[in-house]
């Protein structure tokens, strides 16, 4: 018999159904073991890391162990990346050093595939390799690295800031690009500009295209929208009124004349399949999945067969990848629509492999509906993320789309003596797409049609808009943005970006509302403090530069300890001087005003606004002296529980820090939604009762999914002690 070790009990389902009898598939459930949840658990001087099992997977490895003694073989069959390799290397020791084990290296194999195909499968147990020691390295270097710097950093915010505080070596730097963007929108101060917007026609017509400060939805046929480019001879850039002022007298009356036309064609061409940064981008901007879900659904498609290992840095498609999308694609769509030759992208990332491929599909004939039936555990979210899948790869590998692009420039005089504004130009654009190409996947935009017109036609005014406007403070960050800009500064890896913006937003240090991210009063603090006592490993160059020896070891080019020395040794003397040196910081407060009602009349105590890890709250000056704190009820101004239709709609925390809408009237009415209601939105009694028939039933799903892939219970109840336990219990104490 040989033994086949995988991560997940979905994963070793896949397995069982495409190896023989002779194979037997165990789970390890992720990790089994790491270094220990208290205490450091790495030797500071020689950096050598105490590893521990895990005490939820001590049944795991007692099974592990158990099945490996009647294995000939133990293939180690965990997923193809640092994790992976980690994992097997750990399994390969308990197992190795398990009591009474006569098991050699000679006896364990190494097998790895990027899809869970029948196939890749078998191919990868024909050739196993062994253990990449460069890949177990790295992951062991980041996971000390890590755990020196949280649990010697975080100690120093709790003495110069609170308790509860954690800092990292990523973390931290991801928390000072979300502080910086804070600060720079707090001190924006927007400038006035105006822009002229000008409805011109070949004949005179009477229309209202402008209203409320913007165009009608439906342009009527024949009208030519542009805006005012250039007034006598400069470009135009009215800052104030005044700079529009004569404008205005000018515009409706003047003399428009078509003085040149322009087209040219433009092609776009196909973007590249996923990678792991790219599909949290999208997947993001597309239907607004935080990076952790979009990597959670694309963990449950690969389990599934579906598509390959989602964390990948590479652009490449096998061969066979190519060959079956260029066969959909020309069965499909058609001659027109297929390149000549298979297109390449070119790999940005120096440590993505080559044997590594982009995400995609698995079977490109199964569609977006289809996986339903392949999991009782899919929902429509699965479906969008693999339906973008498939899209992208398959669009990866069509035809260019083709633009027509119309620029019409629109000279104009004024009828009129006497003014300011001898003449000027408005610029008319319009784009009409000729050949959809590798965009019929994805049909995101309307063409901006243009009217017949020659040069030397003269046209009259319709509708003009003089429009008075500021200029905007930088966006915050979403997740996709946010994702994109860690890449681009080298910040994090791929894999670890979900986890980066998941612990910022569980520590309280950012808010994420409507998509966006608003960084806490005790975020700023805590960067700020960082910033001032830790300046060098702030650094977001030191971070990258950290970031990149991190993919040396894994490439073979470094000694891991060596690259942890080089940045715990120094580290470690300034925590000591931070220690003894720095000055405690005080998270702001906001006043109300409000006289507190335990110790106002007595000791002068005063209701401020505190930020904690869920959020806002109220809390009396004199805290810890005093304890009074009270819950704040922030309402949407003008909204109505769309249930009830009497209560108020207040915004509320849940018990994992995730804002939601509620009544305040519960709990005599108890709606809730995650979404943000509408002004005069209604939910009738029927309507609100099927809804949560289709909730309870969702999280049943959930549960029996979650215990079959975990094995996870509810806890059970703690036992009253007995008696004489309580009584021994007590005796203890005193």
């Amino acid at each position: 018999m040989h033994l086949v070790i995988v991560e997940s009990p979905t994963k070793a389902r896949k397995l069982s159904g495409y190896l023989g009898k002779e194979f037997r598939v165990e789970a390890s459930v992720g990790h089994v073991r790491d270094l220990p949840k208290s205490g450091l658990g790495v030797d500071e001087e020689t950096l050598e890391p105490t590893y521990e099992v895990n005490e939820d997977k001590k049944k795991v490895v007692s099974n592990l162990k158990k099945q490996a003694k009647d294995a000939e073989l133990v293939y180690l069959a965990t997923d193809p990346d640092r994790e992976g390799e980690a994992i097997a290397w750990h399994i390969q020791a308990l197992l190795s050093e398990a009591k009474g084990s006569t098991k050699k290296p000679s006896d364990f194999r190494r097998a790895t595939f990027h899809e869970i195909t029948k196939s890749a499968v078998l191919k990868a147990m024909e050739k196993p390799t062994e253990l990449n020691m460069h890949l177990v390295d790295a992951q062991q270097a980041r996971r000390v690295l890590d755990r020196l710097v949280g649990y010697k950093v975080s100690p120093v915010l709790w003495k110069k800031i609170r308790r509860g505080l954690s800092a990292g070596r990523v973390q931290s730097v991801a928390l000072r690009l979300l502080a910086e963007r804070e600060r720079e929108i707090e001190a924006f101060i927007p400038d006035e500009y105006w822009e002229v917007d000008v409805a011109l026609a070949k004949e005179t017509q009477k229309a209202e295209i402008f209203v409320e400060g913007k165009a009608v939805k439906e342009i009527p046929e024949g009208i030519l929208m542009g805006s005012v480019q250039t007034v006598n001879g400069k470009k135009f850039a009215p800052k104030v009124e005044a700079d529009v002022v004569d404008l205005k007298k000018v515009i409706p009356s003047a003399t428009m004349v078509i003085s040149d036309i322009e087209k040219k064609g433009r092609k776009r061409s196909s973007l590249p399949p996923f990678t792991t940064s790219s599909l949290q981008q999208k997947a993001a901007t597309t239907y607004g999945f935080s990076g952790k879900k979009t990597m959670q659904l694309a963990q449950h498609l690969y389990e599934e067969g579906l598509i390959t290992y989602h964390r990948t840095d590479s652009f490449n498609l096998s061969t066979q990848a190519l060959d079956m999308a260029r066969a959909h694609i020309s069965e499909k769509y058609g001659a027109d629509y297929l390149p000549a030759t298979p297109k390449q992208f070119a790999t940005k990332s120096k440590n993505a492999q080559e044997a590594h491929e982009a995400i995609r599909v698995t079977d490109i004939s199964i569609f977006g509906d289809d996986i339903v039936a392949k999991s009782t555990k899919f929902t429509a979210q699965h479906v969008k993320l693999y339906s973008l899948i498939w899209n992208r790869y398959v669009a990866s590998q069509m035809t260019a789309a083709q633009y027509e692009q119309t620029a019409v420039t629109v000279a104009f005089t004024p009828k009129e003596e006497g003014t300011a504004v001898k003449e000027g130009e408005i610029r008319v654009s319009g784009s009409i797409l000729k050949f959809d190409g590798w965009t019929r996947l994805f049909p995101n935009r309307e063409d901006t049609l243009l009217p017949e017109v020659e040069k030397g036609d003269v046209l009259h005014h319709v509708d003009s808009l003089f429009a008075q406007k500021f200029t905007q403070p930088p966006a915050r960050f979403n997740d996709a943005s946010l994702i994109k800009e860690l890449e681009k500064r080298g910040i994090g890896r791929p894999s670890t970006y979900a986890s980066i913006i998941s612990v910022v937003v569980d520590r309280g240090y950012v808010e994420r509302k409507e998509k966006r991210f608003f960084t806490s009063p005790v975020g700023l603090t805590v960067s700020d403090f960082l910033i001032e006592s830790f300046p060098e490993f702030m650094e977001y160059e030191f971070t990258a530069e950290m970031e990149e020896d991190l993919d040396r070891i894994a490439r073979g080019e470094r000694e891991w300890k060596k690259v942890v020395a080089s940045l715990y040794n120094p580290l470690s003397k300034k925590i000591a001087k931070v220690t003894d040196t720095a000055e405690r910081k005080q998270i702001p407060v906001e006043k109300t005003g409000e006289v507190c009602p335990d110790c106002g009349k007595t000791d002068h105590g005063e209701i401020v606004i505190r930020t904690g890890r869920y959020g806002k709250f109220k809390s009396c000056s004199r805290f810890p002296d005093c304890k009074f704190t009270e819950n704040i009820s922030e309402k949407l101004e003008d909204v109505k529980c769309p249930l009830c239709q009497k209560g108020d709609v207040v915004i509320k925390n849940s018990r994992w820090g995730k804002s939601f809408f509620g009544c305040e009237r519960y709990p005599e009415c108890d709606w809730a939604s995650w979404k943000k209601p509408e002004k005069g939105e209604l939910v009738t009694a029927a309507d609100w009762k099927v809804m949560q028939e289709k909730r309870a039933e969702r999280k049943k799903k959930w549960l029996e999914s979650r215990k079959k892939t975990t094995g996870a219970k509810k806890p059970a109840a703690k036992k009253k002690p007995t008696k004489k336990k309580a009584a021994a219990k007590k005796k203890t104490k005193k």
